[in-house]
């Protein structure tokens, strides 16, 4: 999709040098996947504690439990 955006020069080419991008439309993919990215992060985080999760690792791998 093409689109005109206007966004400060320097702006951009700190985010390109600090990213290593060869091209503005790289780093303005780049950064916007990044912000997805870190979404999902933040969401995943906001779970923690909210899922039960009880697993039994040793029946899981198939090993004995008893000690003789």
């Amino acid at each position: 999709m093409r689109t005109t955006l206007i966004l400060p020069d320097d702006l951009v080419d700190a985010a390109r040098e600090a990213a290593g991008m060869a091209s503005k439309t790289e780093t303005v993919i780049y950064a916007l996947k990044e912000v997805i990215r870190r979404k999902r992060i933040d969401d995943l985080k906001g779970m923690f504690g909210t899922v039960d999760v009880r697993i039994d690792l040793d029946k899981v791998r198939g090993r004995s439990t008893s000690r003789s």
